[in-house]
């Protein structure tokens, strides 16, 4: 029991700062993720729950670093029945969460582990489950775990620069990009060959006769079978990994292939009621500047916003150029960035910049 109480101990400390420093690679994405959460309760249980809208991105850096120090805390055994306590809070939290979403079919998608990850809801809840009876074995055999390896003020300082380090690593993300960008529209994917099929769906077909069912991998000819179901083999593969990458203009007229053809340097403003204003003087240089590269490098301006909303704003911060209009999920999943820049090569993905970071026309010319 102790060498099994020192796995559990192990793996409880681990998996908490895994996860914490998975959400930390992108505040922006775990903010997204909480904000679905508070408008479904806020929608189930009342109203309460929007005061917390406004905040996401704070509760994202806050209980991000709170689950990498309690596992810190955790694998040091630093006031470890206290810390035991606090991480029970946590677990029965998520754990509620994870359930209410699998049992209501709320929220199809945890981020447990961020976009790293893709969890069910019912795999979140099992995870969660798992995670309560490691909990439960540390709990109650703290008695194996005597030795502390951080006591008084070394401990003290151990927890403090673990939480500047978590912090730190958040706030730098939600400052700048991720570190790791795991959405399909990071570098190096080629947009337009991620919104076809890898291979050609496959199926089976459940047919019955007489009280006998029997599997056909192909439709029989005998019509004395009658079909019952059908289930795709290859889910995965004959889905593509894009599916709603989608340009128009105000008209309503596609633009998608245009985006994806040639040299494209995309200025993507999701919400211009919530984007920054302050670096559209640069960004509007770089613009000007970008039309005339050797390189042939096309500006285009994609919003999710409405089109009257969107013409008011291109003359306050006078943004000129071509622009188009596409689903507000999609550009949040191209770039975590409110402006943010993304730069194509028949529809590549060659770099992508936070607006805190907007590069000269030959770090773009450079990158082509």
């Amino acid at each position: 029991m102790k060498q099994f109480t020192r796995i559990c101990w192990l793996l409880l400390g681990v998996v908490f700062i895994f996860s914490g420093l998975v959400k930390l690679n992108d505040p922006i994405g775990t903010a997204l993720k909480l904000e679905e959460y508070f408008e479904v309760f806020s929608r189930d249980f009342g109203s309460f729950f929007t005061i917390f809208l406004p905040h996401t991105r704070t509760l994202s850096i806050f209980l991000s670093s709170l689950e990498v120090v309690l596992g810190v805390a955790v694998l040091l055994r630093w006031m470890l029945r206290q810390v035991l306590w606090v991480l029970l809070g946590l677990l029965v939290f998520f754990g509620f969460l994870t359930f209410y979403s699998a049992a209501f079919n709320k929220v199809t998608d945890c981020g447990c582990f961020g976009d790293f990850i893709k969890l069910t809801p019912w795999t979140s809840f099992a995870k969660d489950m798992v995670l309560l009876g490691l909990w439960a074995v540390v709990f109650f055999n703290q008695r194996y775990l005597r030795r502390v390896f951080a006591r008084g003020t070394v401990g003290v300082m151990y927890i403090t620069f673990a939480s500047a380090v978590a912090i730190g690593i958040g706030v730098r993300a939600l400052g700048h990009l991720p570190y790791f960008d795991f959405l399909p529209y990071k570098v190096g994917n080629d947009i337009g060959q991620l919104m076809k099929p890898r291979e050609q769906a496959r199926y089976q077909y459940v047919m019955e006769r007489n009280g006998e069912t029997k599997i056909f991998a192909d439709y029989p000819t005998d019509s004395t079978w009658k079909y019952k179901s059908m289930e795709v083999l290859n889910p995965e593969t004959s889905r593509p990994v894009i599916t709603d990458f989608a340009v128009f203009d105000a008209e309503g007229q596609d633009h998608t292939q245009e985006v994806l053809s040639g040299n494209k340097l995309l200025l993507i403003v999701q919400n211009v009621n919530v984007t920054d204003r302050d670096r559209f003087r640069e960004i509007n240089e770089l613009l000007t500047a970008t039309a005339k590269s050797r390189k042939q490098i096309q500006p285009l301006i994609i919003t999710s916003s409405s089109p009257q909303e969107f013409d008011a704003f291109r003359h306050d911060v006078n943004l000129a150029g071509p622009y188009y209009f596409a689903d507000a999920t999609v550009l949040k999943s191209m770039i975590r960035s409110n402006p943010g820049l993304v730069l194509l090569q028949n529809g590549v993905v060659k770099a992508k910049f936070h607006y805190h970071d907007i590069p000269a026309l030959s770090k773009l010319e450079e990158e082509l």
